[in-house]
């Protein structure tokens, strides 16, 4: 499911943003700190439940969680990565200890600058992948 390349970017990160959506569609972006465990995303939070990402993760089973990294802009040098999926709130041990997580499940991957270069031939080389 996750290149060996996928899996290092994701270790190097300490940042990302979790994109959630209430009943009504009404969107949200928060940046986070997440754990990945090799097949979830998790994201917590010392006060997670009175979060808006948290209760729209209750009413609204979907959330993106993206990653990037921008080392030059001239030439253009980025790493980024998406993952869309299913999204549950589940009680785990994790880094905050026992508590409330969102854990989403991707579904849908999409990379760019990981194991391919993020530009070829002057274009977007942007993947997709359908897990």
């Amino acid at each position: 499911m996750f290149s060996q390349n996928e899996r290092n970017f994701l270790k190097a990160q300490s940042l990302a943003r979790i994109a959630t959506a209430s009943r009504d569609g009404e969107p949200d972006v928060a940046p986070v700190g997440f754990e990945f465990d090799g097949e979830h995303f998790y994201v917590g939070g010392l006060d997670v439940q009175n979060t808006l990402k948290y209760k729209n993760a209750l009413t609204n089973p979907r959330a993106a969680i993206v990653f990037d990294d921008l080392q030059s802009t001239d030439p253009l040098d980025t790493t980024r990565y998406q993952v869309r999926g299913a999204a549950e709130i589940v009680e785990r041990q994790g880094r905050l200890g026992m508590k409330p997580y969102i854990r989403i499940k991707p579904e849908i991957k999409w990379t760019w600058g990981i194991d391919e270069p993020a530009i070829r031939d002057g274009k977007s080389n942007v993947k997709r992948y359908k897990l």
